[in-house]
């Protein structure tokens, strides 16, 4: 039986013997063409280069900008709420956990009114919509909301919330 054992055919191929000849279909030149940049020794181009023409990451131009100031939430509807257990205290890591959710964003959870929530649960996230509270709230849920740590603007220094005054 094991002697019997073969490759698949087509997943060995023979090495290819560069400058082995003129038999071997890839002698004297070895591949590499006759003359120019590519057939010297220690010849490198970096990714993108074309010869000398505008490469294509050159000749499209650059577009939009990003914001470094924004809320990067990662949003969640009332329906899948709902999947969680009555009296249960929701917070991103049990969603996580429970693979209701990706991934947390890197400023937390928002709850969006999507759905209907059928049983009361604690919600605690970063944002919550006013209709996904209300919703909530009817239920006999509560939503507690958790302070997201302000990220450093432009000109405010370390420890500091608030920009400095300018010196006179």
């Amino acid at each position: 039986m094991l002697n019997s054992l073969r490759p698949a055919h087509g997943s060995k191929h023979k090495n290819k013997r560069k400058g082995c000849g003129p038999g071997s279909g890839h002698g004297k030149t070895a591949c590499r063409g006759e003359k120019g940049q590519g057939s010297r020794s220690g010849v490198s181009f970096r990714p993108g280069f074309e010869g000398g023409q505008m490469p294509l990451f050159r000749k499209i131009g650059k577009r939009g900008f990003t914001n470094n100031f924004a809320t990067d939430y990662t949003v969640v509807n009332l329906d899948v709420l709902a999947r969680c257990e009555a009296g249960a205290k929701v917070t991103a890591e049990s969603l996580l956990e429970n693979a209701l959710i990706a991934q947390i964003g890197r400023d937390g959870i928002k709850i969006l009114g999507g759905g209907e929530l059928k049983h009361a649960v604690t919600v605690v996230a970063a944002a919550v919509t006013a209709s996904a509270k209300e919703k909530i709230a009817k239920v006999g849920g509560s939503v507690e909301l958790i302070a997201v740590p302000a990220r450093r603007g432009k000109f405010v220094a370390k420890g500091e919330t608030t920009p400095r005054a300018k010196k006179k």
